[in-house]
């Protein structure tokens, strides 16, 4: 289903990711505390309507991925960013106890204020960011923190919380909004599902946590919403949200249900329990077979794709990385597969038909890979590699706990011959 573009290595691992929500933008948040935002190229056909719309990146051979700026944003490490609604803002925080506003274009500082400290007075490193409208930002922490910042601007940062609420025992592992009702009138979230530990939580904006659900006896990671699903009357109003847990299975939750889970998917099978589930991404329409699919990033470097409905896997399994696991996944404007994981991003895209084929046979001289501007490296400014080594070392500790019995196992699979191959320096 699809096909490896380019494998885009990174200076130090990667902890987080992010896609601007309206241009072809990736930002990246690494171990050692960097941010660094890249520029994929446009996808060919895709900005005018009387070019052809099969027309593939790959036919051009000529396109670049432009490290847009580069910055060290973090002493510790960057362990969550997030964009604000319209993408002008880019939010970070990490280890250093700090969470910053940033220009999205330039990298350039706007706010940035501490994190509130756990109940011990201890520092509480973040795990998620999220833009919940352009007035209010959602912040949780390892210690089952989930702060609520009221934007003044949307780059604004009140120096603290408007509210804090602690919906798990345990650190939060994911948070996902749930889309507006019918009856809302402004048009964006005010609900979200959070998990943490063995539970589902769901919290309002105004009225705090809601529903926790009961015990599920395994540590639930991801999450994403799905809608769009056939409906029946009296038992499923078609909306769902998918839970991926750390013993490779996906548990699937009713809108408005949440006390347990209505059905469970094996994504991944082993002895004691399967790899872990530690992202999750809605395919948008127009890529893939026209179903309602889910890419789940696992703990032993693959991708899978589950179709619902059938609530099966379907295709072939992609490899991001022998080792590492996959702990980003997401979807760009141009409807690109964008994996995360170890020290590398991964680009995917539908794979092409014979058709296709046979109409780019004449253009394949052009030019076999997307260059990479040197940049990619970063600038003298951004500090070393070595640094980057030093502060990834005090990490850890933490990466253990959050990896979830990774193993490496597996043959890996390269690209189709049109962009395979590792690096790209």
């Amino acid at each position: 289903m699809f096909e490896n573009l380019c494998t885009l290595p990174l200076s130090s691992e990667l902890f987080t990711q992010a896609l601007h929500p309206k241009e072809p933008i990736l930002a990246v948040g690494l171990s050692g505390g960097h941010v660094q935002s890249f520029r994929l190229p446009l996808v060919a056909g895709a900005s005018s309507d009387d070019e052809d719309g099969d027309t593939s990146v790959l036919s051009t051979g000529t396109s670049t991925i432009d490290t847009e700026w580069r910055t060290r944003r973090h002493k510790g490490s960057c362990r969550t960013l997030t964009y604000s609604n319209d993408g002008e803002v880019l939010y970070s925080a990490g280890t250093d106890g700090l969470l910053k506003a940033a220009s999205s274009s330039t990298g350039q500082v706007i706010s940035k204020i501490l994190v509130p400290f756990d109940p011990s007075g201890s520092a509480d490193p973040p795990t998620h960011l999220h833009a919940l409208s352009p007035q209010t930002l959602l912040l949780a922490t390892d210690s089952a923190a989930l702060h609520i910042f009221d934007l003044r601007a949307p780059s604004t940062l009140s120096s603290k919380p408007s509210q804090t609420h602690h919906p798990h025992e345990d650190y939060i592992s994911s948070l996902t909004p749930l889309p507006p009702t019918e009856a809302s009138t402004s048009g964006f979230s005010k609900q979200w599902v959070t998990t943490g530990g063995t539970t589902l939580a769901v919290t309002d904006l105004r009225r705090g946590v809601l529903v926790k659900s009961e015990n599920q006896e395994e540590e639930l990671l991801s999450s994403v919403f799905v809608g769009g699903l056939p409906s029946k009357p009296g038992r499923s109003k078609g909306e769902k949200v998918l839970v991926g847990s750390s013993n490779g299975v996906l548990t699937l939750w009713e809108r408005g249900v949440w006390d347990d889970q209505d059905e469970r998917i094996y994504v991944d099978v082993g002895r004691g329990g399967g790899e872990s589930l530690d992202s999750l991404a809605v395919m948008p329409e127009g890529v893939g077979d026209g179903g309602k699919n889910v890419v789940v990033g696992v703990g032993d470097g693959t991708i899978r794709i589950v179709q619902l409905g059938p609530n099966k896997i379907v295709g072939e399994t992609l490899r991001h990385d022998e080792v590492e696991g996959v702990v980003g996944l997401g979807f760009d404007v141009g409807g690109r597969l964008i994996s995360g994981g170890g020290s590398i991003v991964k680009v995917w895209q539908e794979k092409m038909t014979l058709d296709d084929e046979g109409e780019d046979e004449d253009d394949s001289d052009e030019g076999e890979t997307w260059a990479r501007k040197r940049t990619l490296a970063g600038s003298a400014s951004d500090g070393s590699d070595e640094a980057d080594a030093e502060d990834s070392s005090d990490e850890e500790g933490e990466r253990k706990r959050r990896k979830k019995r990774r193993k490496a196992k597996g043959k890996k699979q390269s690209g189709n011959g049109i962009l395979g191959f590792k690096g790209l320096e």
